[in-house]
């Protein structure tokens, strides 16, 4: 991208150049792995006491951090996925999803949409776009891509042989395009219509980046499985996980014995936790207030976007000097784009 810096000190929304000490605000958050701003001091505080108690643990046995994060994940769809499958990279937790649609429905072919990513292992890379797995080789079989956005594409690919219809809630690298109102649900009755399962590729888009829980919540569809990752532990320790709706009995996890340990599910949990302090705002959508920055103030106050942006109008002030304040759907910390600090 032309950017010639390396990473330093890093706090809240700022960062800085670790040799030259230029702040930055961080408005890229690395697609959605800082929504929680860089180093939240609860999350990390999380992580400090598990250190101190839990280890990799034994994936033989139940973990109380891992059913504890569980339940949380699946109450956000009020436990329409109660299954949960913890994993290490977005990569790893598509293929757990592509794998148990297969195992379930006993077909093979997965459908997707052109220009879409999810991932570089195996099957998630199968899935995605053409440029991010010619290098390697012939794509395996069983693997199909229509438009994004175009239900007649779909219901012409949907088939006998369909397990799965995989899309992103907003493809990220197509360009962001929103889904077209209704969308979701049109392919959510073509999928029932014709025995195929939805899976949602939540990794950029969930944990309140669309302003709900998940994306796909926009359009009250909910899938048979939801994909998340990157923000999850708050971009403080790699996790992802499949929600999965009980459609199948078959194993799901792998013999990797670090596939969910327990110090993680304790740092996402905290996560979660803090995200879910966000007040609700007009729509029923989670905010969180943060104060301004003076030479922004003009600007700040003529912003209102759709529901899906993250940015819209608020009717607050800033507490510390009553200037207008503006609303963040990210949601980082109270101190973000902040020029007045107590």
């Amino acid at each position: 991208m032309g950017l010639q810096m390396v990473m330093g000190k890093r706090e809240g929304i700022w960062f800085e150049d670790a040799y030259t000490g230029l702040r930055l605000i961080n408005c890229h958050c690395n697609g959605g792995v800082f929504g929680l701003g860089h180093c939240n001091p609860r999350v990390t505080s999380a992580v400090a006491n598990a250190l101190g108690k839990l280890d990799i643990g034994n994936h033989h046995f139940v973990s109380g951090q891992r059913a504890q994060l569980a339940a949380r994940l699946s109450a956000t769809l009020e436990h329409a996925l109660p299954r949960v499958v913890f994993g290490v990279s977005g990569g790893e937790a598509i293929d757990v999803a592509i794998k148990a649609a297969r195992g379930a429905t006993g077909r093979g072919e997965i459908i997707s949409a052109h220009g879409g990513y999810h991932g570089h292992t195996g099957l998630s890379l199968a899935a995605g776009d053409a440029q991010f797995r010619d290098p390697f080789g012939p794509n395996l079989p069983g693997f199909a891509q229509v438009p994004f956005n175009d239900r007649r594409a779909m219901e012409a690919a949907i088939g006998d042989d369909t397990a799965a219809v995989i899309l992103e809630a907003i493809p990220a690298t197509l360009g962001m395009p929103i889904p077209e109102p209704g969308y979701f649900a049109a392919v959510r009755k073509l999928c029932n219509d014709r025995g195929a399962l939805l899976i949602v590729d939540e990794v950029q888009t969930g944990l309140g980046r669309t302003g709900r829980w998940w994306g796909i919540q926009h359009e009250d569809v909910t899938p048979d499985a939801v994909v998340t990752g990157k923000g999850l532990s708050g971009g403080i320790y790699p996790i992802t996980a499949t929600l999965i709706r009980s459609f199948t009995s078959r194993p799901l996890e792998g013999p990797s014995w670090a596939v969910s340990p327990p110090k993680p599910c304790s740092t996402s949990s905290a996560s979660l936790a803090f995200s879910t302090t966000w007040a609700p705002c007009q729509n029923g959508l989670p905010r969180r207030s943060i104060r301004c920055l003076s030479s922004f103030d003009a600007e700040a106050s003529s912003w209102d976007f759709d529901s899906r942006a993250r940015w819209t109008r608020s009717a607050g002030s800033c507490g510390s000097c009553s200037r207008a304040s503006f609303v963040f759907l990210q949601g980082t910390t109270e101190e973000c784009f902040s020029s007045c600090r107590p």
